[in-house]
């Protein structure tokens, strides 16, 4: 007899797991809303259509580098948004705060956008902000960079008229006369600007280190020459300032520039043959005196960190190449010499 093995029927197969389904970002008008009545996306392209031109005008005096900042933003869209109805709806789609350190707070949000047409349909887009500060302005900061790129990558908001299609100037789409106006006083003061300005080497170079900003500002100079003067306020030998003059002629500095290293090399010099003074305990002061000089140590470290040099052993040498003493037996009138010199140098104007 033969005996054949029937197939076991196996279970039945868990079905496979479906992912979750986001959420739409668009939504149709609502029921009976006129046919003719713009929807969303048509009145985002009017809007990119009359928007202005943003340029990188702001500038960060630490990291020194040009921006375009959320309020340039928000000018420039204010005005097509009205004229279309378009509006736009935020609102916190996730947050994430840390603190770091004793006092610093970092927060990581992602912002939902609800882009809403005069029709009422409406399109969703969401975008991350990052941002860290020491007080409570962290999310603060944070939404204000994540509606910045929103506009700037939504809107396509161009940096100057040179990002406008050439079609686009053929065969424009007439904005309102109050933007029309706006744009050509824009227009205006960029071509002051350029026509001000020394001569670049293209219209898309940056400026040179030794460029200033025009004729209206000629005594100020360039964020390379303050740099350059700040490090040899700080230089604590001369073969650190030799550093910082080799580095300045390298870089093309004129021949007053170089005049006025030269000049701080040779004060640093002469202070360094001065004998030193008595401690300020020696000197017999009185306590209005000793309150005076406690001051103005304090607003020479203050001074310090405001031209780039933070550390405090740094400081005292500086002061001792200069005048041979440390801040505590400088008397005030030596200690506020240095600290106007290092806020010159700072600030660029002349010692």
């Amino acid at each position: 007899m033969t005996v054949t093995a029937l197939p076991l029927p196996h279970p039945p197969a868990a079905p496979a797991p479906v992912a979750p389904v986001a959420a739409p970002i668009y939504q149709p008008a609502p029921v009976g809303t006129p046919a003719d009545a713009p929807r969303v996306f048509a009145v985002i392209s009017a809007v990119m259509r009359d928007v202005m031109p943003v340029a990188k005008e702001k500038e960060n005096q630490q990291q020194r580098y040009k921006f375009r900042g959320v309020d340039d933003a928000m000018s420039a869209m204010a005005g097509p948004m009205r004229t279309h109805g378009l509006i736009i709806l935020p609102s916190i789609a996730e947050h994430r705060a840390e603190r770091r350190g004793d006092k610093m707070t970092h927060v990581n949000i992602t912002m939902r956008y609800h882009v809403y047409g005069p029709a009422g349909d409406c399109v969703t887009a969401e975008v991350p902000g990052e941002a860290s500060d020491f007080s409570d302005k962290a999310t603060n900061k944070a939404q204000s960079a994540a509606l910045k790129y929103l506009l700037f990558t939504l809107f396509m908001i161009p940096v100057d008229d040179r990002s406008i299609d050439d079609g686009d100037r053929d065969h424009p789409v007439e904005p309102p006369a109050e933007h029309r106006a706006e744009r050509q006083q824009r227009t205006q003061q960029r071509q002051q600007r350029q026509q001000r300005g020394q001569q670049r080497r293209s219209n898309r170079a940056e400026p040179g280190p030794w460029e200033t900003k025009g004729p209206q500002q000629s005594d100020e100079l360039s964020p390379h020459a303050r740099q350059l003067l700040a490090s040899a306020q700080a230089a604590t030998s001369p073969d650190a300032f030799a550093k910082v003059r080799a580095r300045a002629e390298k870089s093309g500095a004129p021949a007053e520039f170089l005049a006025r290293l030269d000049r701080i090399d040779a004060e640093k010099r002469k202070a360094a043959q001065q004998p030193q003074q008595a401690p300020a305990e020696q000197r017999r002061e009185t306590p209005q005196q000793a309150e005076e000089h406690v001051i103005a140590v304090g607003e020479l470290f203050d001074a310090a960190r405001t031209a780039g040099v933070s550390d405090r052993a740094e400081v005292e040498q500086l002061l001792s190449s200069r005048h041979g003493v440390k801040p505590t037996e400088a008397t005030v009138e030596q200690l506020r010499e240095m600290r106007d010199d290092l806020l010159d140098a700072a600030k660029g104007v002349s010692v």
